[in-house]
C-alpha cells in the first residue's frame, strides 16, 4: 500500500516537473516550468522607476505586493511591440519577491518529456545564455512540430539585477 502511494506521488511530481507554460515573445515560443508560474495577468499600469533599464518597465501594485516588472522582449534585445489585449504578465517567485515578466502571449501549459529536450546551442561561447536549459521538439495541432526555447527564468536577469530590484520594492 505504502509503496502504490509513493508511485503515486513519484508519477505525480514527476508530471509537473515535465510541464512548461509556453508563451511567444517576438515570434519565438519559449517555455518555462510550471512550478516557476505563480499566476497570468493581464497587463496593469506601472509605474516607472528613474533610470532603470529599458526592459524594466516599472512597479506594478496587486492585492497589497509591489512587484518589478520585465519585458522579456527587450531583456532578450528584441524590438519593444506594443502591448495589446494579448499582452500578459507571468508572475513569478525568485528570492522571496514577486518579479512580473511581460511576454507578448501565452500559449499553452504542455507536457514535455525528457527525451523530447536537447541540450541548448551556443554557436558564439563568449555570448552563453544562461537562462536557456534547453530546447524541446513537440507536436502540435495538424502533425505539425512547434519548437520550444526552455526558459530558467531565474536566470533571465543577472543576481545583482534581481537583488537591486528586490531591494528597491521592500
Amino acid at each position: 500500500m505504502m509503496d502504490e502511494m509513493w508511485n503515486d506521488q513519484q508519477a505525480e511530481a514527476d508530471t509537473v516537473s515535465h510541464r512548461y507554460l509556453t508563451f511567444w515573445a517576438d515570434g519565438q515560443l519559449f517555455g518555462l516550468p510550471i512550478e516557476d508560474v505563480v499566476q497570468i495577468i493581464g497587463m496593469h499600469p506601472f509605474t516607472r522607476l528613474p533610470e532603470a533599464p529599458d526592459y524594466v518597465k516599472g512597479l506594478v501594485s496587486l492585492r497589497d505586493d509591489l512587484f518589478p516588472v520585465i519585458d522579456v522582449r527587450l531583456r532578450l534585445k528584441r524590438p519593444e511591440k506594443e502591448y495589446n489585449d494579448r499582452t500578459c504578465i507571468i508572475i513569478t517567485k525568485i528570492i522571496d519577491s514577486f518579479f512580473g515578466f511581460i511576454v507578448d502571449e501565452v500559449d499553452e501549459v504542455c507536457n514535455i518529456p525528457e527525451e523530447q529536450i536537447t541540450a541548448p546551442l551556443h554557436i558564439d561561447l563568449e555570448a552563453v545564455n544562461p537562462y536557456l536549459t534547453g530546447i524541446a521538439k513537440v507536436k502540435a495541432q495538424q502533425s505539425k512540430e512547434k519548437i520550444i526555447m526552455l526558459m530558467n527564468i531565474k536566470k533571465l536577469l543577472s543576481e545583482k539585477e534581481l537583488s537591486q530590484m528586490a531591494q528597491a520594492v521592500q
